[in-house]
C-alpha cells in the first residue's frame, strides 16, 4: 500500500516559502496566500490523521509561528526564525501526524 506523502514537509516548506514569496515580491499577501495553501492542503490530512483537536491545534501552531517569526526576528534575523520556527512547526506536524501514518498498525 502506497504511504501519503507526510504533512511535515509541506507545512515546513510553505512556510518558509510564504515569506520568502513575502520578501522577494515584496507583497505581504502573495506570501499570505502561500501560507493559506499550505495549511489548507495539510488541515484535512491531520484531520484524518490525528482527529479534529489536533487538526485545529496545528493550524493554531501555524498561525501561532507565524505572529511568533516577526518578534524572533528581530533576535535572530528574518530567515532564520522562519527556518527555527518553521522547523519546530515541521517537527509538530511528525510527532502529531506523520509518525502516527508511519507506524504499523
Amino acid at each position: 500500500m502506497r504511504r501519503p506523502l507526510p504533512t511535515w514537509p509541506v507545512a515546513f516548506g510553505s512556510f518558509v516559502l510564504g515569506f520568502t514569496v513575502a520578501d522577494v515580491t515584496g507583497v505581504r499577501p502573495l506570501g499570505g496566500l502561500v501560507l493559506l495553501g499550505g495549511v489548507l492542503w495539510c488541515l484535512p490530512r491531520w484531520w484524518r490523521g490525528a482527529g479534529p483537536s489536533a487538526a485545529i491545534g496545528l493550524a493554531l501552531a501555524y498561525f501561532a509561528a507565524f505572529v511568533a517569526s516577526h518578534g524572533f526576528a528581530d533576535v535572530v534575523g528574518a530567515y532564520p526564525s522562519v527556518f527555527v520556527l518553521g522547523a519546530a512547526l515541521g517537527g509538530a506536524c511528525w510527532a502529531l501526524v506523520d509518525a502516527r501514518e508511519r507506524s504499523p498498525a
